[in-house]
């Protein structure tokens, strides 16, 4: 089994940044793609960002040129560097893990953190 813990949200004004990190325990060998969803009340679980193994990172177009997702092997953890941030990037943000090379990843699931963009 794999545990994933995020951290990193809080409240940030519009035009700022903030760093999200995914801790990973257990069996992170396992771990092929890690990504970053996020959810706002009334909407649909929205997938943010998308790191694989192998190839390259995937975004959101909403996100692109903003965000960028990465991962510490040596760490085994995952960060989500957000810049240029916007009230419409209000949201819980939560990481997942995949045991394939997956588009959106959904084997592992942390707690989610809030993040807040204030206007």
């Amino acid at each position: 089994q794999v545990q994933l813990v995020e951290s990193g949200g809080g409240l940030v004004q519009a035009g700022g940044s903030l760093r999200l990190s995914c801790a990973a325990s257990g069996d992170t060998f396992s771990i092929n793609t890690m990504g970053w969803y996020r959810r706002t009340p009334g909407k649909r679980r929205e997938l943010v960002a998308a790191l694989g193994s192998v190839g390259r990172p995937n975004y959101a177009d909403s996100v692109k040129g903003r965000f960028t997702i990465s991962w510490d092997n040596a760490k085994n953890t995952a960060y989500l560097q957000m810049n240029s941030l916007n009230p419409g990037d209000t949201a819980v943000y939560y990481c997942a893990g995949d045991r394939l090379i997956a588009t959106r990843p959904n084997d592992y699931w942390g707690q989610g953190t809030s993040v807040t963009v204030s206007s």
